[in-house]
C-alpha cells in the first residue's frame, strides 16, 4: 500500500467524504465498476477541461493535477465513449470520461471535442487494511418493489441535449411556485452533480440519483428498474407531492434507459409522460417506440417546441399537447399537472 496526495476530487466520489490523502494499492487484476481511482492528469482540454468538484463547482484540470474519480463506462452519442479496464496497475494510461471524474479507456468522441483528458494512475483506493475502496458501499440498496408512490412526471427524450433538463427544472421551478412538496430524481445517465443541483435550485426540497445507489453510470445496467424504484423509495420518505424524473439520454441507446419504461410497477406509477425532441421526425420515432413500450406521449417540449410554429404543428399533425420549457414554463407545467391530476383521480 502506498498513500496518495489528490489535489482535485471529482463528485462522483462525493458520498465518500474523502480527505486529500489516499490509501492505494497499485495493482488490481479485476477492477470492477465503480472503484475508486487516484490518477494524475497528462494532458488538458479545451473543451472538456473541468472537473466537478462534490460541492458541484468546476475546477479546471492543469497537467499534473492528482484526480481523484471512479471506474465506469460511458456511450454518449454527443461526447466520449469508453469502457472500464480489464486489469488496472500503477502507470496504466486512462482517460477522464466525463466532469464528474468517471475514468475508463476512451474509445472514441464526438467530433466537436478534442481528445479525452489522458491520465496515468496512481493506485486504486483502498483502506487501512488494503480492501479495495467503491462507490457502492454504504449505497442505498437496489428494491425489487415500488412502495406506494408520489405522482411521477417522468421526461425522457431522443437523446442527450434534447431539453430533458431544461424541462424538468422548470416544470420543479413551476411545481414549487405552486406550493407543491416536489422531489427531484436523475435515473439514467453517467455522474454529474448538475442536473440534481439543478433541481434543488429551482425548488426541488429533496433529489437522489443513481449516483446514491452506487452507480458511475447506468451504461449495460440489465436491472436498472430496481435502482429506480430504491431512489424512488427513498424520494417517497420524504412524502412528496409530486416527484419529477428525468431520464439522461435517449429512449433508445446504452444507458437502460428502456429497462425501467418496460417495468410494470413504474409505468404504473407514472402520471404523466413529457417527451422531448430536437425535431418533428424525433417525435414520430419516439412515439413508435414508446408505444412499444406501452406508454403514451402526454406533453411534447424540448428544443422542437423553441418556436410557436413548432409547438403548433406538433399539436396539429400529432395531436400531441406541447409545451416550451423557456418561453412558457408556467403553460408547460400546467399541461403536466392537469394531466397528473386526471391520472390521480381515475386511479
Amino acid at each position: 500500500m502506498n498513500i496518495v496526495e489528490v489535489e482535485k476530487i471529482g463528485s462522483v466520489v462525493s458520498r465518500q467524504g474523502f480527505g486529500r490523502s489516499i490509501h492505494v494499492v497499485t495493482k488490481l487484476l479485476t477492477p470492477c465498476v465503480g472503484d475508486i481511482v487516484a490518477v494524475r492528469a497528462l494532458s488538458e482540454s479545451v473543451t472538456y477541461g473541468n472537473l466537478e468538484l462534490p460541492s458541484g463547482r468546476l475546477a479546471k484540470i492543469v497537467t499534473g493535477d492528482v484526480l481523484l474519480g471512479a471506474l465506469g463506462k460511458r456511450r454518449a452519442l454527443k461526447g466520449f465513449v469508453g469502457e472500464v479496464p480489464n486489469t488496472i496497475q500503477a502507470g496504466d494510461r486512462l482517460h477522464l470520461l466525463n466532469m464528474g471524474g468517471v475514468i475508463g479507456v476512451c474509445k472514441g468522441h464526438h467530433s466537436s471535442f478534442s481528445d479525452a483528458i489522458e491520465v496515468e494512475v496512481e493506485g486504486v483506493a483502498c483502506d487501512a487494511e488494503g480492501n479495495i475502496l467503491n462507490i457502492g458501499d454504504g449505497a442505498l440498496p437496489a428494491a425489487e418493489s415500488l412502495a406506494k408512490s408520489a405522482p411521477l412526471v417522468v421526461i425522457a427524450g431522443t437523446c442527450m441535449n434534447s431539453g430533458k433538463t431544461v424541462a424538468a427544472t422548470e416544470i420543479i421551478k413551476q411545481a414549487a411556485n405552486a406550493g407543491l412538496r416536489v422531489a427531484g430524481a436523475k435515473l439514467s445517465g453517467i455522474a454529474c452533480l448538475r442536473d440534481t443541483l439543478h433541481m434543488q435550485d429551482n425548488g426541488a426540497f429533496v433529489t437522489a440519483s443513481f449516483l446514491d445507489c452506487g452507480l458511475p453510470s447506468t451504461v449495460d445496467h440489465d436491472d436498472l428498474a430496481t435502482v429506480a424504484k430504491s431512489i424512488l423509495n427513498h424520494l417517497n420518505s420524504f412524502e412528496p407531492e409530486l416527484i419529477v424524473v428525468e431520464l439522461g439520454d435517449g429512449i433508445v441507446g446504452g444507458y437502460s434507459v428502456d429497462v425501467v419504461l418496460k417495468d410494470g410497477e413504474i409505468r404504473d406509477a407514472i402520471s404523466s409522460f413529457v417527451f422531448c425532441a430536437s425535431d418533428y421526425v424525433g417525435v414520430v420515432g419516439g412515439a413508435a417506440v414508446l408505444g412499444d413500450l406501452g406508454i403514451k406521449i402526454d406533453v411534447v417540449a424540448g428544443s422542437v417546441t423553441d418556436s410557436q410554429m413548432g409547438e403548433d404543428y406538433i399539436t396539429e399533425h400529432y395531436g400531441f399537447p406541447a409545451g416550451n420549457a423557456r418561453r412558457n414554463g408556467k403553460r408547460l407545467f400546467d399541461l403536466v399537472h392537469s394531466r397528473s391530476r386526471e391520472v390521480v383521480a381515475a386511479k
